[in-house]
Order: C-alpha cells, then sequence, then structure tokens
C-alpha cells in the first residue's frame, strides 16, 4: 500500500515539471531539449514506436535517436530523469 501515493507523487511531480518546461527563463540548448523530448515520450510513451524517420528530417531522427537510446528504462525512471533535467534547467 506504501507504494501507491509514491507513485501518485511521482505523476504528479512530473505532470508540474512539464508544465515548468515550457515556461524556463532562456530557452534550453538542442541537447537538453532532446533529452527532455526523450525522457517525456519514454514516460509518457513507452519504448519507442515505428521506423526511423529518414531523408531530410533531421529533427526527427535526432528525437526518434534520442528516445531509442531509452529502450527498456521504466516509465518511473523515465519521469524522474525528467523532473530533475527541468529542475536544472530552472536553477541556471
Amino acid at each position: 500500500m506504501a507504494a501507491a501515493p509514491k507513485k501518485d507523487d511521482l505523476k504528479a511531480q512530473f505532470e508540474a515539471a512539464a508544465a515548468a518546461a515550457k515556461k524556463t527563463k532562456k530557452k534550453p540548448d538542442n541537447a537538453t531539449l532532446l533529452k527532455l523530448y526523450s525522457y517525456y515520450k519514454q514516460a509518457t510513451e513507452g519504448d519507442v514506436k515505428g521506423e526511423r524517420p529518414g531523408g531530410f528530417d533531421f529533427v526527427g531522427g535526432a528525437k526518434h535517436d534520442a528516445w531509442a537510446k531509452l529502450k527498456g528504462m521504466s516509465r518511473d525512471d523515465a519521469m524522474t530523469n525528467y523532473v530533475k533535467q527541468v529542475e536544472k534547467l530552472n536553477r541556471d
């Protein structure tokens, strides 16, 4: 029974971080944006799905690659890492 509040608490922290990520003081660099994207996708959808975009979709390819690197990471770990990344952004 004790584990359930922790999961709800993590989900609340994740949702708060997702809102805070949109209100950062300065725009994060591309590497940080990719980290945020990949952690968010892993937390909300699980392992990467579909084919990697090809051709001249460089942004789509980079996003797919970043997300694919997290394959096998649990949703809870992805949420935790996302929250930490947003907190770091708002500290800087």
